[in-house]
């Protein structure tokens, strides 16, 4: 089934027609790369080239995007990879970041969510209003505003998976209604100030400055990668399947562990780890978590793939779909929340259409495929973290908005030409 491929890495399972036994062979028995008559490194190379003339790109695409991006801007200002610009980008990229990983679930489905943005809006103004100007309690204003965004995710995935109405135009609908209502619960003054005290307001503010945290944080996240991709390797073994040679795993790691230790140095130069940043990661984490290793994940997967399969093979197509919408409007929410801590107010521009388009276009660059059945939450910080440092680097260097829309414009194209080129080849593979 092509989501439980996606699920598990399409990239590493094999094509569909090969035995158990071509599996085996394309392995040593001691684990090292390549072909037969290919061994070390010569044939990790080939197997690298066959990946990619076979359009298995991984996060190659955007991590390339990513490096270019900050080179050119570093040799543009000196100022653009400095602790204070970086701390900067991570904490500014958590708002749109979590909108996106809630996108990531509908774009996995092969729909779409256009009220995103709106719904963020909506639900800050429902808690700058019950919290400022009603005096409630902080924390029955945040929940009140999380089960708000929860609701109308609900809403408009039982009118699409239930009703069958298509979900753009729902979701299109929602974009226009949710924006009114916005602009209706926030009254005639049309901003409220929320402050710079509270619970809101130190999910931008709060740093830790423990170099301990930071780089516990970082051997942690590598620990973790080694081990998981360690286990699944055993898993894969024992299923006959191909596996990676321990040197790869290694390499693996360590790519994992480079930049992580970078960024523990780097903030921690600063004003250490911020926790908007934290709460951001354990967000991607645990929601990759639930996407690859469980059977909810794998049925949203399979229902990208192919609808059809995944309702015979017995997935429950309609409570699926429904909770990926939920899914969405509630990261909405919990993204409106972090925004409205970042400027400390609630406005007419919250949840503006540009917030709508660079959540989806996060998702889409990060590696999320339009036409469902593949990306990872993690497609969504790489994304954001691609398209928040050229909205830096544009402002350090004093280049228009105008041009910044257009740049992210033109990388959003070549994201989703590319996810066409990627997917054309793999159906010529036998993959897709």
């Amino acid at each position: 089934m092509k989501g439980a491929d996606a699920a598990g890495g399409a990239g590493d399972t094999k094509p569909a027609g090969h035995s158990a036994s071509s599996a085996r062979a394309a392995v040593r028995p001691d684990g090292g790369p390549g072909e037969p008559g290919r061994p070390g490194l010569p044939g990790y190379l080939r197997s690298v080239g066959d990946r990619l003339r076979s359009g298995r790109l991984g996060v190659l695409p955007v991590v390339v995007s990513l490096l270019v991006t900050w080179i050119v801007f570093q040799s543009l200002n000196h100022n653009f990879l400095s602790p204070r610009n970086l701390s900067d980008i991570c904490v500014d990229i958590v708002g749109p970041g979590l909108i996106a990983v809630g996108i990531v679930f509908v774009l996995l489905l092969g729909e779409v969510d256009l009220s995103v943005g709106s719904v963020s809006g909506l639900t800050a103004a429902i808690f700058a209003v019950m919290y400022v100007n009603h005096g409630v309690p902080e924390w029955l204003a945040i929940v009140s505003a999380l089960l708000a965004g929860a609701a109308i995710g609900t809403l408009q995935g039982l009118l699409f998976a239930r009703v069958g109405v298509p979900a753009f135009v729902v979701t299109l609908a929602g974009l226009l209604a949710w924006n009114g209502l916005m602009l209706y619960v926030l009254g005639a003054s049309g901003t409220i100030d929320v402050g710079d005290r509270g619970l809101v307001a130190d999910l931008s503010d709060r740093y830790f400055h423990s170099a301990v945290l930071a780089y516990g944080l970082a051997a942690l996240s590598t620990g973790t990668f080694f081990v998981m991709a360690y286990r699944d390797n055993r898993a894969r073994r024992s299923a006959g399947m191909s596996v990676l040679p321990m040197w790869e795993i290694v390499e693996r790691t360590a790519g994992v562990a480079v930049p992580s230790f970078g960024a523990a140095w780097i903030l921690e130069d600063f004003r250490g780890v911020p926790l908007a940043l934290l709460v951001f990661l354990v967000f991607v984490v645990g929601l990759d978590f639930v996407l690859r290793r469980t059977t909810y994940g794998r049925g949203i997967f399979a229902i990208g793939g192919d609808v059809e399969a995944a309702r015979r093979s017995g997935i429950n197509v309609v409570w699926t779909r429904v909770s990926a919408f939920a899914m969405s409007g509630t990261l909405a929410a919990v993204g409106g929340l972090f925004l409205t801590s970042r400027v400390a107010s609630v406005g007419q521009t919250s949840g503006s259409t540009t917030l709508l388009i660079n959540a989806i276009a996060a998702a889409v660059i990060g590696g999320v495929s339009l036409f469902g059945g593949h990306g990872t939450t993690w497609s969504a910080l790489l994304g954001i973290l691609v398209i928040q440092s050229i909205a830096s680097g544009m402002v350090l260097i004093g280049v228009q908005t105008a041009v910044q829309y257009m740049v992210t414009g033109g990388v959003l194209l070549g994201a989703v030409i590319l996810d066409s080129l990627s997917r054309r080849s793999q159906q010529i593979h036998g993959r897709a």
